[in-house]
């Protein structure tokens, strides 16, 4: 019997359950679905990505509407449009044999005309990103005052993405007797927030401890030196032959030029970011699902609608800002009962997010070496021996056998095994063979200083803590617009109204031109070498002044000569102590 047949789901979409191949309901199912078909009430739903949350509710959600109003009666809320195509997808295949029943997305980066020309035909439910959403309500083409339910997916991810705003303003929209379904692989203050401001008394159902990931996955970290951090990707993809991956980097920038160096280096990989249209997004994905992509280079928000079951690997190329973060990333495998790796790469200066996310996930990661040389040799071998053993054969190939038995008859058998594999072997066992060890020593310290290199370049900067910043925003701000790792920026000192930096001095004038006629916060920004040789990166005064007219920095007794040095003896001492 299929346990689908006990939750109280009406015979049409059990049918379309039987179509889909669904024999037993995941545990969000089983929990979610009785309640919401039994009564009345709000729901809360904590649940891991990729447990089948869309089905939780929108099976309970389509047999509960009015096949006989045209009215709208729902709406779903999604954070992006992959998202939200993909939950109309499933609820068209849940719906199947719901005639009568209309489900419109609603979305951006398509014609808000033809939206609004299916919602006039009449649409039951309407799927829709916030910003869209809150489009439609503005020029009156959707009309979500009489909804009897609400559904907030991916709620965290939302507010994440700043929507909390839009989301206040489309539920003030809504009448105040309806039901809300809020869904979340998290539960951060901002959720808890949404749900006591608009639910009363909501039924709650977790799945595992909240905010945890799920136990198909294995958490793997590999710490290598930022420089290295590519070359550490390509030996895990080597590694893995199999691999069919999601690579998350923090900005588009990073994750268009990463995909477009494994392309280069003959890897297949594609880039998916905010930046493309719609329509090569789809081309993206469509490649990816059929794995003509093994290796999809992707932003957090972009990978929000990526619904496919047999990722193997996540890595992690760069850390998400937001720790919570992770959670939503490395729920991209061991999805659909299956098991995944969630691999993170890692300089030293970022060990101590490692212990953060093991609290939140509530689960310990493994600190691995990356593989050396020989190990992938042997690896790719096995893998092209057990290709070769599995390949079944094309008879197509009889017509040929005999002049290429003609052309290989002076062989013997263990030659032509060497020939073979020699193909693959001299290509990987070439670049290998005098690859070093990419693999750093753990450190224990989480201090800003403690990986910092020795000497280098010391800097003045005239923005500081009264400018908002700390030193580690200062350090991003600054990896950031230089385009480095955290590694290469290091002994970050911030005062008042400056601040103090290091880099290796062969970086001296990629920082000072960066920084030329440099704004921050509508404020002109001076770098300059500071003139203390003590950190061995001083001593010859070059300097970016601030555009002339420009509000700035006024520089009375901070330049005086002796000056910074004492600044720069005070910091000393201070960092002596900590």
């Amino acid at each position: 019997m299929n346990k689908f047949q006990t939750l109280g789901l009406e015979a049409n979409l059990l049918e379309a359950i039987k179509d889909l191949g669904f024999e037993t309901p995941s545990e969000v199912q089983e929990k979610s679905i009785p309640i919401l078909l039994e009564r009345d009430t709000d729901l809360v739903s904590l649940a891991q990505t990729g447990t089948g949350k869309t089905a939780a509710f929108g099976f309970p959600l389509i047999q509960k509407i009015d096949l006989n109003s045209r009215k709208t009666q729902a709406l779903v809320l999604a954070p992006t449009r992959e998202l939200c195509l993909q939950i109309t997808n499933e609820l068209t295949l849940y719906a199947k044999y719901k005639k009568g029943l209309n489900i419109t997305a609603v979305y951006g980066g398509a014609s808000i005309t033809e939206q609004s020309r299916q919602l006039n035909r009449g649409s039951q439910i309407i799927v829709a990103t916030p910003g869209r959403m809150q489009d439609m309500i503005r020029r009156n083409l959707a009309d979500i005052t009489a909804i009897s339910y609400c559904v907030l997916d991916e709620a965290d991810e939302m507010l994440n993405m700043g929507f909390y705003e839009d989301i206040k303003s489309i539920l003030s929209h809504t009448p105040k007797e309806k039901n809300t379904w809020l869904f979340s692989a998290t539960m951060p203050k901002e959720v808890a927030k949404i749900a006591k401001k608009f639910m009363s008394n909501p039924a709650e159902v977790t799945v595992g401890s909240r905010n945890t990931g799920t136990d198909k996955v294995a958490h793997e970290y590999y710490l290598v030196n930022h420089r290295l951090r590519y070359e550490a990707l390509k030996r895990l993809a080597d590694a893995n032959p199999d691999i069919f991956s999601v690579i998350f980097c923090r900005t588009k920038r990073d994750t268009q030029k990463i995909a477009e160096k494994l392309i280069e280096d003959g890897y297949n990989a594609a880039a998916l970011h905010g930046d493309l249209s719609q329509n090569q997004r789809d081309l993206v994905m469509k490649s990816f699902r059929t794995r003509q992509i093994q290796m999809l280079v992707a932003t957090d928000v972009a990978a929000r609608g990526i619904d496919v079951d047999d990722i193997t690997h996540v890595i992690n190329y760069q850390l998400p800002d937001e720790i919570e973060t992770y959670t939503h990333r490395s729920g991209r495998t061991g999805r659909a009962g299956k098991k995944g790796v969630s691999m993170v790469i890692i300089s030293k200066s970022e060990q101590r997010k490692i212990k953060a996310i093991e609290k939140i996930i509530q689960q310990s990661f493994t600190q691995k070496q990356l593989p050396d040389g020989n190990e992938i040799c042997r690896i790719q071998l096995f893998h092209l021996a057990n290709d070769i053993k599995n390949t079944e054969i094309n008879h197509d190939i009889d017509e040929y056998l005999p002049a290429i038995n003609e052309t290989l008859a002076n062989f013997s058998k263990e030659e032509l095994i060497k020939k073979v594999f020699s193909v693959e072997f001299t290509r990987f066992h070439n670049y290998y063979q005098n690859a070093p060890d990419l693999s750093v020593q753990e450190s224990n310290s989480s201090r800003e200083s403690s990986s910092a290199p020795a000497g280098g370049t010391r800097y003045f900067i005239n923005i500081g803590s009264k400018d908002g910043l700390d030193w580690k925003k200062l350090k991003d701000l600054l990896k950031e617009e230089l385009n480095l790792g955290r590694d290469e920026v290091y002994k970050v000192d911030v005062m008042g109204s400056f601040s103090f930096f290091n880099t290796d001095e062969n970086l001296e004038k990629q920082v000072l031109e960066t920084f030329n006629n440099y704004e921050y916060q509508g404020r002109g920004v001076n770098v300059e070498v500071t003139k203390d040789k003590s950190d061995k990166g001083g001593g010859r005064g070059k300097k970016f002044r601030k555009p002339k007219g420009k509000p700035g920095f006024k520089s009375d007794r901070s330049k005086k000569p002796g000056r910074k040095k004492n600044i720069e003896g005070s910091i000393k001492r201070r960092r002596s102590k900590r």
